[in-house]
């Protein structure tokens, strides 16, 4: 039996492992949910199996929704299918990670519930049987508190690398749900390409070659891919590099980007607007190159250097 107004998980694959993002959720909703049971929903798919995992980090309950073809369904079918679950069970809340798919996810199911949802979220916490969602505006200078009080559930995405994931002891319930996809003809949404970028993507990785408007030329950029492959670094970028045909969005730092917690970033030509700021504020040792002493991320740097970042990128290479 799954309980009633709990606070639930939707977990996420990166490829065919749990996403970062799910378990750094589970460890935050543990330490808030007070009485309220913490569950897990997962959309089981064949080639994945994240109950082992989900459980080392301390969900009361693990809810598996078992279907054939999760792998292909769209968007609006794996929405339909948690709408009718959320309706069946009634939970507290509903949280996602902010990633491409919860960023889809999350307003589909929003919509069919007429409930509110707070994107993007840097925290949240309970007052009383309300989950006050807070989240940056006016370019992060002011963070907003939202409550949703009269409708059920709540709703909120989270940035990944926002809390730090810790495995938990106890023994996590299993649900399994049977469900059945019809075709969605109408709205055939494969999901390799988003994999692919997932499994590439920058939310877990611990060194980071972060690339600027002050890095965008051919040979700094082939430069700094051959640099990151010797240090077995991910590169990331700016939102001025994302025009370029060879980055993606899921490439972009920042606070419409990914949120990173690297051991080590090092930033070319990144001028450190306060959206890349906010994106990279976990990082533990931050490395930056700027032809301007006085650009901002360079205040906010435990090592700098003042010149061109492709003078840096060759010179580097050399040594390396």
């Amino acid at each position: 039996m799954i309980s009633k107004e709990g606070l639930w998980i939707v977990a996420e694959f990166e490829g065919t492992r749990i996403a970062p993002v799910t378990l750094q959720l589970l460890t935050k909703a543990r330490a808030i949910a007070g009485s309220r049971p913490v569950a897990a929903v997962l959309m089981e798919t064949p080639e994945a199996d994240g109950e082992e995992t989900l459980a080392q980090y301390g969900p009361d309950e693990i809810i598996v929704l078992q279907a054939e073809g999760f792998k292909d369904a769209s968007d609006r079918a794996l929405a339909a299918q948690l709408t009718q679950l959320i309706q069946a069970h009634q939970p507290n809340a509903v949280l996602f990670g902010a990633t491409p798919a919860g960023r889809s996810l999350a307003p589909r199911v929003q919509d069919q519930l007429a409930t509110g949802l707070t994107a993007d979220c840097l925290d949240f916490y309970y007052e009383e049987n309300e989950l006050v969602q807070v989240k940056p505006s006016y370019g992060d200078n002011v963070m907003c508190e939202i409550v949703c009080p009269d409708r059920r559930p709540q709703m909120a995405s989270v940035r990944p690398n926002t809390f730090a994931a810790q495995k938990a002891q106890g023994a996590a319930r299993i649900e399994r749900v049977p469900v059945s996809l019809t075709p969605d003809d109408s709205c055939v949404v494969q999901h390799t390409a988003l994999k692919i970028a997932a499994t590439t993507s920058l939310s877990g990785a611990r060194k980071i070659i972060a690339l600027g408007r002050g890095a965008n030329k051919d040979a700094v950029v082939a430069g700094a891919r051959q640099l990151a492959e010797k240090l077995g670094a991910s590169v990331g970028v700016s939102r001025p590099l994302t025009d370029r045909p060879d980055f993606t969005a899921e490439q972009q730092i920042g606070q419409s980007g990914v949120t990173v917690s690297p051991d080590l970033i090092l930033n070319l030509g990144v001028s450190g607007a306060v959206q890349y700021q906010v994106g990279m504020s976990g990082s533990k040792l931050v490395i930056s190159a700027n032809r301007d002493p006085k650009a901002p991320i360079m205040a906010q740097s435990d090592y700098t250097w003042t010149g061109d970042a492709g003078a840096l990128v060759a010179a580097l290479q050399e040594l390396l």
